[in-house]
């Protein structure tokens, strides 16, 4: 094997510099990671969550975006866990795929298929279909099969925070070139995030994982320090992203703690719910969103951060303006197709007739393709009110088991996993009221491995009760 693997990479490299191939120089890291990925599958979803914060968006011929290179190795897991259910699906058992929130997630998955069936454009809706079924394969079946233990939870930990202060010590030396500019910030976060909003909210979504990593190691050891640095540093870099989003969401995190330590989970979501539906029910009375319509003149990008929290509190800022742009139109859409919807992906396809000229502004264009920046509202305009309710039921109920596990959990390192899981759901569910996350491989692979933990605590604590 090891010949044959050295006349492989000699044969590969030789022939791509004569050719000008230079890709045939990643065929044997190829065939390497698919030996490894077959003797031991753990190391490559290990080695996955360590590349998600070096992921680049790479723009296919065909228009499609593909995250590289960890979208390529969602689909070769896949493939490995089918191959490792059909060989061992009997020694695995069924409380994983019996537990309530996995049928939640199941239930949102098929209605997400019957409207990709009843698509206004099929091709679009299928290839989205696809796509979440290998982040929902990987990271939660996967995870699910993989991350049982306190140390794998580590191990995880491990992997992604080295890289990610990686990122982020790389995009605050851009920044500093700057003098950290607000008007600079985005120029900063590439090639390994697409804007600010992704930078912050990446290291948002990690930094409850980080907080709780400390208490693994006993104080001021080595790990332990290196832990709280790498604390510090996220939040520096959550400082220096200016994100509106990812501050209120850590605050949202810090109150979600004493929800979960009080009890008072139903009563908060119900309160949300409430204050939520009765915000709708006075937008509609009367058409009174028709009131909130922008001054197009006076709503422009800021280059102060100070300016910026000025303008949002007056309307005047151009990103939250643009939000309600597409927001009326999406409210427009659920109207016109309210059961089934237009099809999951094809928002940015359908949504400019149903804008209203009023509330433009001067990015109304939207030459990036940027979605509704709502994932709910976008979950109702493509998959109908049943597909919005049925998310909207899984990320209500996760967030309720999480609180219920956490009490019954006995193992202080265990109770630690499910709180790491729950403030990081509560952050991301957060974040989806203004930005359209969960397909995103930094953000979606934390969403659903929450869950996963969620889950796995919750048969841990059923063997410990028998």
């Amino acid at each position: 094997m090891l010949i044959g693997f050295s006349a492989i990479t000699v044969g590969c490299l030789l022939v791509g510099i004569a050719g000008g191939w230079y890709f045939l120089a990643a065929v044997p890291a190829a065939l390497l990671l698919g030996y490894v990925a077959v003797v031991d599958f753990k190391k490559v979803f290990y080695l996955l969550f360590a590349l998600l914060p070096f992921t680049v968006e790479v723009w296919l011929p065909n228009g499609t975006v593909m995250d590289v290179p960890t979208e390529p190795m969602q689909v070769l897991m896949m493939g490995i866990y089918f191959l490792y259910v059909l060989r061992r699906g009997r020694e695995m058992g069924s409380g994983f795929i019996k537990h309530p929130v996995t049928l939640l997630l199941l239930l949102h998955l098929s209605w997400l298929f019957l409207t990709v069936i009843t698509s206004e454009t099929f091709i679009i809706s299928f290839k989205f279909f696809l796509a979440k079924i290998w982040y929902v394969t990987t990271f939660f079946f996967v995870a699910g099969t993989l991350m049982k233990t306190e140390r794998d939870v580590r191990t995880l930990v491990w992997c992604v925070m080295l890289p990610l202060c990686a990122t982020i010590l790389f995009v605050l030396s851009k920044h500093a070139a700057s003098g950290f500019s607000f008007a600079e910030v985005n120029f900063a976060m590439s090639p390994f995030y697409r804007n600010k909003v992704a930078y912050a909210c990446t290291l948002t979504v990690f930094l409850p994982f980080a907080w709780y990593a400390r208490k693994w190691y006993p104080k001021w050891s080595w790990k332990w320090t290196v832990i709280v640095a790498a604390t510090l540093l996220i939040l520096v870099g959550v400082q220096f992203s200016y994100t509106r989003a990812a501050y209120i969401t850590l605050v949202m995190a810090i109150g979600a703690y004493w929800v979960v330590k009080w009890r008072l989970m139903k009563l908060a979501l119900g309160g949300a719910a409430v204050l939520m539906l009765l915000f709708i029910l006075n937008l509609l009375h009367n058409n009174n969103y028709l009131d909130d319509k922008p001054v197009y003149e006076k709503t422009i990008t800021y280059d102060k951060f100070d300016d910026l929290l000025d303008a949002t509190t007056k309307g005047k800022d151009v990103s939250t303006m643009e939000r309600v742009y597409r927001w009326v139109a999406g409210g427009r859409m659920m109207a016109d197709k309210p059961f089934f919807g237009f099809g999951p992906g094809t928002f940015t396809k359908y949504y400019k007739s149903y804008t209203l000229f009023g509330f433009t502004t001067y990015v109304s264009d939207n030459e990036e393709l940027s979605g509704i920046h709502c994932y709910y509202l976008m979950t109702g305009v493509e998959q109908g009110f049943v597909g919005a309710l049925l998310f909207i039921a899984l990320v209500f109920f996760v967030l309720l088991k999480g609180e219920q596990v956490y009490h019954q959990t006995t193992s202080p390192g265990r109770r630690r996993i499910v709180m790491m899981a729950i403030l990081t759901s509560v952050i991301i569910d957060g974040l989806l009221l203004m930005n359209d996350l969960v397909e995103t491989d930094k953000i979606g692979s934390f969403f659903f491995l929450c869950m996963a933990l969620i889950v796995n605590a919750d048969l841990e604590n059923r063997k410990t009760r028998e």
